[in-house]
């Protein structure tokens, strides 16, 4: 068991769009990354996931509105939703989600 500093692991990342592994709990990943620019459309089948502000703003455009987070806030977006997630400036996020299977 490690404390694990957000904003140590944030200053660590260099590259956008990669994730940092933080851990896993419960069957669980949860991964840091950092953005800058447009993702692409896309959803989730099968899992819902959990977009939280480190540092920077996040807009998370839907077909039918945007939602702006800022730091320290966090959106579940359920399973099978459209999203595109936004950064207009550098955006560090952790992020919740289902294991993957290899």
């Amino acid at each position: 068991m490690n404390k694990i500093s957000l904003t140590q692991e944030s200053e660590n990342l260099k590259e956008f769009w990669q994730l940092k592994n933080l851990g896993n709990i419960n069957n669980h990943t949860i991964n840091l990354i950092k953005l800058q620019g447009e993702f692409e459309w896309h959803s989730h089948d099968n899992e819902d996931k959990l977009f939280m502000v480190v540092d920077g703003i996040l807009e998370l455009h839907f077909r039918d509105k945007i939602v702006t987070l800022h730091p320290n806030e966090c959106i579940i977006v359920p399973k099978g939703v459209e999203n595109k997630p936004v950064g207009k400036d550098e955006v560090t996020l952790m992020l919740f989600e289902p294991n993957r299977a290899l």
